[in-house]
């Protein structure tokens, strides 16, 4: 498998069944250990910052990713933090989009 971060996100269709254990397993070794796989149904992940700036910034850099991906997390900001959900919302579940998604999150909380 290539590297995450270097592949696209792709939509996937209604139906479409989302990742089971074994594979978000597989995936889950590919990103940074803070991310936490949420009843195999989500991935979530809290980053600390100095001040509301540097989380601001940092939640700006994700919405530029999230728009060119059109893939879109959800985003919760807080003085000094940032909260990130993300997971296919059309397939109730995780998809590989979610994990291409959260590694291009890791290069800029590098």
């Amino acid at each position: 498998m290539s590297k995450l971060s270097e592949q696209k996100c792709i939509p996937c269709s209604i139906g479409t069944p989302p990742m089971e254990n074994e594979e978000i397993q597989k995936y889950k070794k590919e990103l940074k250990e803070d991310w936490k796989v949420v009843d195999d149904h989500h991935l979530e992940k809290t980053l600390k910052f100095k001040n509301f700036k540097e989380a601001l910034e940092f939640t700006n850099r994700v919405g530029e990713i999230a728009e060119k991906e059109g893939h879109h997390p959800d985003i919760f900001l807080a003085w000094g933090k940032v909260e990130l959900t993300v997971m296919t919302h059309k397939i109730d579940g995780l998809s590989e989009s979610d994990f291409v998604f959260a590694a291009k999150v890791d290069e800029i909380d590098a």
